[in-house]
């Protein structure tokens, strides 16, 4: 077989090998669903964790005392709502120690036009709790969602 024969022989069963694949590709896209279409509006979902253990070594918080603070400090700031989630978690602390602690995940939805004046306010939601309770941080997650109410 002369070398170009060979190419046009290699060629040949290239494109038959992939055509199966090509028809099950199109075969998936013509059966696959359309997107659902988006809902809601754009919001932002901050989600802030809380740990109870006091590096200094001091008694946790507890329930009553992190419930307090979320009176005091956070629902004044969302009025609209939140959600609070016991957790368990932990974490590397500045010594590079592994804490382990009861913690508290709270979730704040916002509309994304009030980014810009919620980012104050929450940062403001962290050092408090930092200062009022010893913690060495309070982590935030932010992430931008759709939300229909």
């Amino acid at each position: 077989m002369t070398p170009r024969a060979r190419i046009a022989a290699v060629g040949a069963i290239v494109a038959l090998a992939a055509t199966p694949v090509a028809a099950y590709a199109a075969l998936d896209e013509e059966s696959a669903p359309a997107a659902a279409p988006a809902r809601g509006a754009p919001y932002v979902e901050t989600r802030l964790y809380f740990g109870t253990e006091r590096p200094d070594g001091g008694p946790p918080v507890t329930e009553k005392q992190f419930l307090a603070f979320v009176d005091r400090r956070i629902t004044p700031n969302f009025p609209a709502g939140l959600t609070i989630q016991d957790g368990r978690g932990q974490w590397r602390d500045a010594n590079g120690t592994i804490e382990r602690e009861r913690s508290y995940e709270v979730t704040l939805l916002y509309p994304t036009s009030e980014a810009r004046t919620q980012h104050p306010r929450i940062e403001r939601i962290r050092t408090a709790y930092e200062r009022s309770f010893g913690q060495e941080s309070v982590a935030r997650a932010d992430t931008p969602t759709r939300v229909d109410f």
